[in-house]
């Protein structure tokens, strides 16, 4: 009877050991051991998980960490100048309201686009960032000129006059373009039409299309074709995406990029689907190979 006890209880001590060294290899299985360095890591709003988005700070964190490529979203001011915000609206990212188009360049300046931050995630908060300001694309390019690879969306392109144009004049201004073919520059957009244009201003320039889905990512064939006209790759909210659709895309050709992804086990699985580079605000948690 002992010896049945003692082996039952052997038996039982084995099993857990077996699950606790299954659960820790799971748990140990990490994105650097599997995703190579050609896997682009592309600093949602800089690093934005740790300093407040679209501030300098943000992109200077962003480039300490290692990211492949710097997002940057482009809004236009009442004057004409290109900065880097992502909402339409100062609301949520300053201490005012309206329209970024509203604003005057110098009246935009006076907002603070940092406090913000401090306020919502106290955990993360820091001295240095009250008081932060709007950064002008220029002002980006000042700061970090080719130390670092862009990526750019022109956000609602369609509300402003030549906001392609004044880009493509800074990126040329700055020598970002010398060789537009080596991705120093990505740029996005939601529109086709935006895209239309940077693609007949420098056909070598990587662009990416942008899409929304109401469900499931779906495309047809004849869709992609047309994409490969002028882009290189597709981006699209990761929950939307189907190994199906990820098959279909990089069977084309094109790459895939899909935003935003906060977790590693999810950046593992789109890395298995065939994603070629995904968007996220917590670039430390990819160490390449």
């Amino acid at each position: 009877m002992k010896e049945k006890i003692v082996i039952g209880f052997v038996l039982i001590l084995g099993i857990s050991l077996f699950a606790v060294s299954l659960a820790q290899s799971r748990s140990s299985r990490s994105v650097s051991s599997t995703v190579p360095q050609d896997f682009l890591i592309i600093g949602h709003r800089g690093a934005s998980g740790y300093a407040p988005e679209h501030t300098i700070e943000a992109y200077r964190l962003a480039e300490e960490m290692g990211a492949d490529y710097v997002e940057i979203d482009l809004q236009q001011t009442k004057d004409g100048e290109l900065v880097a915000m992502h909402d339409e609206t100062v609301d949520r990212t300053t201490n005012s309201q309206g329209l970024v188009n509203s604003y005057t360049l110098a009246e935009l300046k006076l907002l603070d686009a940092g406090s913000w931050f401090n306020e919502k995630f106290p955990e993360k908060a820091a001295g240095s960032y009250e008081g932060l300001t709007v950064p002008t694309l220029r002002e980006v390019f000042e700061e970090f000129g080719a130390s670092v690879n862009y990526y750019i969306e022109t956000k609602s392109p369609d509300n402003y006059d030549n906001m392609e144009q004044k880009l493509m004049d800074l990126l040329n201004e700055f020598h970002l373009l010398e060789n537009p073919s080596s991705g120093k520059v990505i740029l996005q957009s939601f529109s086709q039409e935006s895209l239309a244009i940077f693609h007949q201003k420098e056909p070598d320039i990587p662009l990416i299309q942008l899409l929304q889905f109401d469900g499931t990512a779906k495309i047809t064939n004849e869709k992609i074709e047309h994409i490969k006209e002028y882009a290189v790759g597709i981006g699209t909210n990761y929950k939307k995406i189907t190994d199906s659709f990820a098959q279909q895309v990089r069977q084309s050709g094109l790459e895939l990029h899909p935003y935003t992804v906060n977790d590693e086990k999810v950046i593992l699985d789109l890395f298995d689907m065939g994603a070629t580079g995904v968007f996220t605000d917590y670039i430390e948690m990819v160490h390449k190979k």
